[in-house]
């Protein structure tokens, strides 16, 4: 079976390593840190000169990847090989015949991103049982919340409820830019108070804490028209940073959530939290919002966001201006 992120990082500290680390997977996060950490960690500095070799798909071959890979280390314990760029590589499965006696004093890393391997094949379960396999997948978006809290919360760091809301809605789920701005927040926050909060984000991200995908859920969800209108604008008069089809997908996933929450026989705030997925803390939004519209409604609005997504696309539609179409679709929505 693949192997975890924490079981190959607690492993790599304690320098236990395999003779192949094969790091697949359509998260390119969590391979990165895996190479980076066998790049930077296994070899001293004197030691890397002869006995570490980087290698590009589109530059090199599976036979001079296990001809080298078959080298020993000049003065040092262990030789280093990393591949990287490896999905674009032809004759993968060669792979295989090196797993079969594999020089254990070489640590062959082994990136294949965005792609994984047949679990069918012979490379595949030679590498579990003589290698390391790992899968690296993309976060589901409601997944990205609680990932940004557990982040922050190895390194000390508290965030406001609302706050990883809004980073998610900016951001998505892509997690090396999720942690490049995190980490450029960490450097503003003031001395002896480590908590993220909407206002920090907004000065210092450039996010909106007023005009926001995350804010105009909320004001749809309360009826608040003014509110839901001046984000409207806000979005019309600035189309560059805030792109319709991510409002459209933004709003779809919310009453999505609503519409499962009027399914629910048990709307308790502990199931209901477990349900939709959501932090505990935005259940009193999703309880109002569902008294404010009913299934039927709810029903109506997920077909109308269907339809608005189509005439963005061009179908049915003669080329209504972005920002037109997110008024008349909000405007619906409110009035429905």
């Amino acid at each position: 079976m693949p192997v975890s992120f924490d079981e190959i990082m607690s492993d790599l500290r304690k320098r236990i390593f395999k003779p192949v680390y094969f790091l697949a997977g359509d998260e390119p996060y969590y391979i990165d840190i895996i190479t980076d950490y066998i790049a930077e960690k296994v070899l001293g500095e004197e030691e890397k000169a002869f006995n570490q070799v980087i290698l590009y798909g589109e530059d090199t071959t599976m036979a001079s990847v296990i001809e080298i890979s078959r080298r020993f280390p000049m003065m040092a314990s262990h030789q280093v090989v990393i591949v990287k760029e490896g999905q674009v590589m032809k004759k993968i499965e060669d792979l295989a015949l090196y797993l079969e006696k594999p020089l254990l004093s070489t640590i062959l890393v082994f990136n294949y991103k965005y792609k994984s391997l047949d679990k069918r094949t012979k490379l595949y379960k030679t590498l579990n049982s003589q290698g390391s396999y790992f899968e690296s997948v993309k976060l589901r978006d409601y997944q990205v919340q609680p990932w940004i809290e557990r982040y922050l919360t190895t390194k000390g760091i508290k965030i406001n409820p609302d706050a990883p809301a809004m980073l998610t809605e900016y951001l998505g789920s892509d997690l090396h830019k999720i942690v490049n701005e995190l980490d450029k927040l960490l450097i503003t926050l003031p001395p002896g108070k480590p908590v993220i909060t909407t206002s920090l984000i907004e000065k210092n991200i450039g996010i909106s804490k007023e005009y926001n995908n995350f804010e105009l859920q909320k004001a749809i969800g309360e009826k608040n028209v003014l509110k839901a209108n001046m984000i409207v604008k806000y979005f019309g008069d600035n189309p560059g940073d805030n792109p319709l089809i991510l409002t459209i997908a933004s709003l779809f996933g919310y009453f999505t959530k609503i519409l499962s929450y009027h399914y629910l026989s048990d709307k308790s705030p502990n199931n209901v939290a477990a349900a939709l997925k959501i932090n505990p803390f935005f259940v009193k939004d999703y309880q109002k919002a569902a008294s404010k519209y009913s299934l039927a409604k709810t029903i109506r609005i997920i077909k109308l966001l269907r339809t608005y997504d189509l005439r963005f696309k061009g179908f049915g539609d003669a080329g209504t201006e972005p920002g037109e179409l997110l008024k008349e679709l909000v405007y619906l929505i409110l009035h429905i």
